[in-house]
Parts: structure tokens; sequence; C-alpha cells
């Protein structure tokens, strides 16, 4: 039996749409970084970005467990003595409705050249709206 390696040009890239009102954050950014990383097919290669694209809407309204709506914080470090900033959830999702979803995945995707090659094929917007209707993209469901 031999093995099936991925050859980025042989590969056929599919686009998602994902509603995000109502999910959990963890739980959409888990399924949305499995699709980017192409885990979810059988050609899948480690050190080839096999991932499809991933459209995820309405990223204002995606829910947290708990209390976590008020005490998650998001914080920055500026490298200057006492440059610390912290947001909290709250206050981050009025300023930047779309921004804890990206960052959400962008954790879970692995943090190399390959990873932020994944990372480009995601595609967040706050409202139901989307320029991509021009791709065809097919409904996720999880």
């Amino acid at each position: 039996m031999k093995t099936v390696v991925a050859k980025p040009l042989e590969l056929e890239r599919k686009w998602y749409v994902v509603d995000a009102e109502g999910k959990t954050l963890g739980r959409l950014a888990t399924e949305v970084a499995r699709v980017l990383i192409g885990k979810d097919k059988a050609i899948f290669t480690p050190n080839v970005d096999c991932g499809d694209y991933v459209i995820v809407i309405n990223a204002e309204k995606v829910s947290m467990t708990g209390d976590k709506w008020q005490q998650k914080e998001y914080r920055h470090h500026s490298n200057y003595p006492g440059g610390l900033k912290c947001v909290r959830y709250a206050d981050f999702i009025k300023k930047h409705p779309t921004q804890p979803v990206e960052l959400a995945v962008k954790g879970m995707l692995p943090h190399t050249k390959l990873g932020r090659q994944m990372y480009r094929k995601l595609k967040v917007y706050a409202g139901p709206n989307h320029e991509h209707q021009a791709q065809k993209p097919e409904e996720l469901k999880f």
C-alpha cells in the first residue's frame, strides 16, 4: 500500500460559509480551524496547506459561556515597561466585532509560515452579508 502525499497544485479548494450566531466562540473556532487546516480530508498532509476557504458571518453575535462576557480579557503589551493593556470582551467586541473570532481561530492554527498561509483563507464579517457569492460557498454544518 502506497502513501498518498498531497501536492499543492493538485488540490481542489472549496468555500464554506459558517453562521456564528448563537454559537460558542471556542467550539466555532475549533471547527473552522479544522477546515482551514484540512484535517477533514482523506489526503491530509501535515506539511502542505490542504484546507478550504471559510467565511464566517454574524461574528458579532457569537456567544460565550458563563460569565466570560465580563471576565475574559484581551491583553496586549507594547514591550515598554508598564505597557500592558487589558480590554474586557464586552468592550472589545463593541469596537472590533470580528476580532474575537479571528484571534480564536488564529490561536488554533500552527504558528509557522504554513499557519499564516492557512489564516489567509479565513474571511470574517460582522453582519450577515459577505462579498464572496461568486465562489458559490456551501453551508458548513457542525
